[in-house]
């Protein structure tokens, strides 16, 4: 009958760690809190530091950020490939380019200290100057 009690005890003690790691294990997921451009928004075109901030710490190495906006060539939508800005907050992922006047997409993935990916797009707009 000894065993029984000590069985018991450890079950409790690691609901009960279960039970405090949980709520920071499911709010390290990344979650946008703020963009710029805001979704939805229109920005002069030029050059244009693109920003995201997320809830928790970012994956540089690992995330990836694309644009999606006017083809010159065609009616076709044209996707590139940013390159991630380094060295800066752990919570921003964000990249400078230039841009011209159209309709855009910044599409994120992100991958966050909790090791899940999160996808996302946020749609906004270039202006002529």
């Amino acid at each position: 009958m000894p065993i029984r009690p000590i069985v018991s005890r450890r079950l409790v003690s690691a609901g009960l760690l279960m039970g405090l790691l949980a709520p920071r294990l499911a709010h390290a997921h990344a979650i946008l809190e703020e963009s710029l451009p805001e979704p939805g928004g229109s920005i002069p075109a030029g050059t244009v530091a693109l920003r995201l901030r997320f809830n928790s710490r970012i994956d540089l190495t690992r995330s990836r950020l694309t644009l999606i906006g006017p083809n010159p060539v065609g009616s076709d939508q044209a996707q590139t490939t940013l390159t991630i800005l380094q060295g800066g907050p752990p919570d921003i992922v964000g990249a400078n380019l230039t841009l011209k006047p159209g309709s855009y997409s910044l599409r994120w993935q992100v991958l966050a200290i909790d090791g899940h990916l999160t996808r996302g797009d946020v749609r906004f707009t270039v202006t002529e100057h």
